[in-house]
């Protein structure tokens, strides 16, 4: 496969997204490649003045900030930093997430404004292009001050230390660098702290929540109107006129995809069993639309961060500048997690209350969806289980961000927990997708109740697949199996969409 070439454009969340899916190589363009080494010659000759003194590159750390570095301790400061740091905890992050997180820093130092040499980005992108993926925990990050924990796990291979993913096999760094032919590096001046300051593990998190969030849109969409067709729902709420009055963009798209779905249906033929239908499904353009916009929000933040520099401080060799700021303070991202763990836990509650619409036995559906109610128990604790899941996402949306704690001695007062917004919107994520394999699920088996008559083709292509992997509940039988059946079906239709 012809490898990515990092070259400074642009690039954004869905193609950062198909570069980790598609396990596509990447290099550094020429022009790139300059920059990196024309940055670490300016800082090189400011490090050479016994006057100057920089923070991070020849001072201690944090609150040890005023404590001078000698030269020749230069390499040991930045080889301490990284196993100092390597303080994580909790569970194993994915290995897809790792490897995002490991490009993401890739992209970060292609910048030229870290003051690294070119060897060492080098030597992330031959890790990376390798399959050497380093093994990193979820928690140790405060979210300011970069992802300092997770970001030291990173940078652990580098020194040939840690854990890494391998062929699918977790090995000591060591072992893998063997294995492939690659030589450990020995950290030089400001290295270790370019590795370590920024917001790739939040950033690695957001950009695939967002990423399939996108997808998850349209689909939970197509359920929805499976579920609409199945409880013989009305489609004047869906008519363009009552939403050009509020136009919404997300209540916009999402009225009119319902709209095109479901003026399809054969449905349409049946007579109408009610004059107005429940919020969950009448208020789906509202609902659905609003979490939507949310997520476009959330995107357009995180394209911003992924084209960003967030390390400290920063080589501006052009501008005969070094300056140390605050660009690792993720509270942007943070904010935008909590938001899209919001917007998301929201389809995932609509949803539910669909699903309980569709087991009460109204509207000429039998009661759970069995034809035998009594003996069969149906689809009742389907229910109660999405229940659980909606119950369980409410807990996860007490937003991180407006949380902080004083760390390092009080020289950093106010951090962003980003990262512990990310690892539960991620959560989210998943249960999302639960849910929605749920309503399938459910909306599937009320609808068959309703033939001969045919949704549209969409729906109606959308149903095929589903009974290919799920038949029809005829009378009780291990649920959880079909459950996760529809579970997978979603993630499989999520990727798909992206």
């Amino acid at each position: 496969m012809n490898p990515y070439i990092i070259n400074g454009d642009q690039i954004e969340v869905s193609e950062l997204y198909n570069l980790i899916k598609e396990a596509r190589p990447v290099s550094l363009g020429q022009d790139v490649y300059q920059k990196i080494i024309l940055n670490r010659q300016y800082l090189e000759s400011r490090v050479s003045d016994t006057d100057s003194v920089i923070y991070g590159i020849n001072t201690g750390f944090g609150s040890l900030c005023n404590i001078q570095i000698s030269n020749e301790n230069l390499e040991k400061l930045q080889e301490n930093l990284v196993l100092s740091h390597a303080c994580g905890m909790g569970d194993l992050v994915p290995e897809y997430l790792c490897k995002l997180i490991h490009l993401l820093k890739i992209f970060n130092l292609s910048h030229g404004c870290s003051g690294v040499r070119v060897e060492l980005v080098q030597k992330l992108i031959d890790l990376y292009n390798a399959g050497i993926t380093p093994v990193i925990y979820q928690m140790g990050s405060l979210g300011a001050s970069g992802d300092l924990a997770p970001l030291a796990h990173l940078s652990l291979p580098l020194l040939g230390v840690g854990k890494v993913y391998l062929g699918g096999e977790i090995m000591d760094s060591k072992k893998a660098l063997e294995i492939k032919n690659i030589t450990s590096i020995v950290l030089k001046s400001k290295e270790g702290l370019a590795l370590l300051n920024g917001t790739q593990f939040s950033l690695a998190y957001a950009s695939v929540i967002v990423a399939e969030a996108k997808s998850i849109f349209n689909l939970a969409n197509k359920i929805a109107a499976l579920s609409m067709d199945a409880y013989v729902c009305d489609i004047s709420p869906f008519d363009h006129l009552l939403h050009d009055i509020r136009p919404h963009k997300g209540q916009l798209i999402t009225a009119a995809q319902i709209h095109k779905l479901l003026s399809e249906s054969g449905v349409r033929t049946i007579e109408k069993l009610s004059v107005q239908d429940p919020y969950s499904f009448r208020c789906v353009p509202q609902v659905h639309g609003a979490s939507y916009q949310a997520i476009l929000h959330a995107e357009e933040i995180i394209n911003t961060e992924i084209n960003s520099v967030t390390d400290n401080p920063n080589v501006f060799h052009e501008a005969d500048k070094i300056l140390s700021g605050g660009n690792f303070h993720a509270q942007p991202l943070a904010l935008v997690l909590d938001y899209l763990a919001i917007a998301m836990a929201e389809l995932g509650s609509i949803s539910e209350r669909r699903v309980y619409q569709l087991i009460n036995g109204d509207r000429g559906l039998p009661a759970f969806l069995t034809k035998y109610p009594g003996l069969d128990s149906g689809f009742m604790i389907a229910q109660y289980t999405a229940a659980s899941i909606v119950s369980q996402n409410k807990q996860y949306c007490t937003p991180a961000s407006v949380d902080s704690i004083v760390s390092s001695m009080g020289q950093e007062d106010h951090v962003s927990m980003a990262a512990n917004a990310a690892t539960k919107a991620y959560k989210v994520l998943q249960n999302l997708k639960s849910l929605l394999g749920i309503e399938l699920l459910t909306a599937g088996q009320a609808f068959e109740f309703r033939r001969p008559v045919k949704s549209s083709d969409t729906l109606e292509e959308m149903y095929t697949e589903l009974r290919s992997q799920v038949p029809f509940l005829e009378e009780d039988r291990l649920m959880h199996d079909d459950l996760k059946t529809a579970e997978n079906l979603v993630k499989k239709w999520v990727e798909d969409g992206i």
